[in-house]
């Protein structure tokens, strides 16, 4: 009887010690510490957008 090792390459296996190797190099006290500054940007960011949708709206009526 013939047996063949097959060892096929699924990339699941790659991407887990990828994955395994970049969470051990995390530190994990400057994540909080990004999460917030991500957080408070993205609020900053919004409230331009929404200024500008607004102000943009008043001149687009103000036009008419």
């Amino acid at each position: 009887m013939e047996t063949k090792n097959h060892t096929g390459t699924d990339g699941s296996g790659s991407l887990f010690l990828t994955g395994a190797v970049l969470f051990a190099n995390l530190d994990f006290g400057s994540l909080g510490e990004y999460a917030l500054k991500a957080i408070i940007g993205g609020a900053i960011w919004m409230s331009f957008k929404l200024a500008s949708d607004f102000i943009a709206e008043k001149i687009k009526n103000r036009k008419k």
